[in-house]
């Protein structure tokens, strides 16, 4: 054979071995930069991911997002290989533009899921309660005003596309446990019968003062009052019929406060027929556990907080320091 002729054999036999082989290569570097590579997505993804749910299942959720090229069976199979086999973790998370996929897998098994918050606070009555969470986005479904003083004011999280009933009952299910551990806690000086007198009591305590120091303080006054059979004289009380716990926005008026309506505890003694609020734990706590006192009246002190009284001759001229103050501001 003559040497020409074999070279030529020779270089063809080693294209035959070089093609394939760069032919592989090639298939490799592109699945690998399926893998590590930049994204398909020129902006973030969200992307909820269920409680449980499969990588399986992932990958057809990035897949259908468009957040990554190929199919979901060569993510699966990518994630088998080199992923850490750690669980994909629930929740919803929002995938930056141009994220790989090695990227997309870490930042479901170890990044921080978005949080999304709603807070009830402490005092806010139901329709505000159920404002809110009418008002908060990505929940789903309506509801209805829940029943006054059933709420925990707290600060809840929840997922995008969850129901408000679900959210709601989450925080009624507080209440009720926050409720029941407190009453089991309870003091032997108490005035009131029951849990759902408890709360009664509280929403009242809460919409009296908002200092946190006056809050047992406060609960001993009403405390010695029902249990003197004496009207707890509160002007919560009487407007909550009025506006069911938004503001009134003007002062009580004579009638108002002469009204009987289950509620006004100007017009008789003992606890109102229900809730003016939602009381807080502090609140609950306080009535559950009132300051000894022999005290029976309060009025404000004009700095935000309040002057107490044993009799009514103290009360009397404790008001008149108060009309004073007003008076001085333009008030009166």
């Amino acid at each position: 054979m003559k040497p020409k002729r074999r070279r030529t054999i020779k270089r063809a036999a080693l294209l035959l071995l070089i093609v394939p082989a760069l032919a592989i290569l090639a298939a490799g570097v592109s699945l690998w930069m399926f893998w590590v590579g930049p994204g398909p997505t020129s902006q973030p993804v969200t992307l909820i991911v269920e409680q449980g749910a499969s990588v399986a299942r992932v990958a057809q959720q990035l897949e259908q997002a468009g957040a990554i090229r190929g199919n979901a069976t060569v993510f699966r199979g990518f994630a088998r290989l080199f992923g850490d086999h750690a669980p994909i973790q629930a929740g919803e998370f929002q995938l930056r533009e141009g994220i790989s996929a090695a990227a997309i897998l870490t930042h479901l098994q170890y990044g921080r899921p978005i949080q999304r918050l709603v807070t009830i606070p402490e005092g806010m009555p139901s329709v505000l309660v159920h404002e809110r969470l009418m008002r908060t986005e990505f929940l789903t479904g309506a509801i209805e005003v829940p029943p006054e003083g059933s709420v925990l004011p707290d600060t809840y999280s929840y997922r995008r596309g969850e129901s408000r009933a679900a959210v709601l009952a989450r925080m009624q299910a507080a209440m009720r446990r926050e409720l029941a551990r407190l009453w089991e806690q309870r003091g032997a000086n108490i005035a009131v019968v029951s849990p759902e007198a408890a709360i009664i009591l509280a929403s009242i305590v809460e919409k009296e003062t908002s200092k946190p120091s006056e809050r047992r303080m406060v609960a001993g006054v009403y405390t010695n009052r029902l249990r003197r059979n004496m009207p707890l004289q509160a002007d919560p009380t009487v407007i909550y019929p009025i506006t069911r716990g938004r503001p009134l926005g003007r002062r009580i008026r004579l009638s108002e406060l002469r009204a009987n309506n289950g509620y006004n505890t100007y017009a008789s003694a003992g606890l109102p027929i229900g809730p003016i609020a939602n009381p807080g734990r502090a609140s609950i706590a306080a009535v559950l556990n009132p300051q000894p006192t022999n005290a029976l009246y309060f009025v404000a002190d004009g700095s935000g907080g309040h002057v107490f009284a044993d009799t009514l001759e103290q009360h009397n001229a404790n008001v008149q320091r108060w009309y004073a103050i007003r008076r001085a501001r333009g008030e009166m």
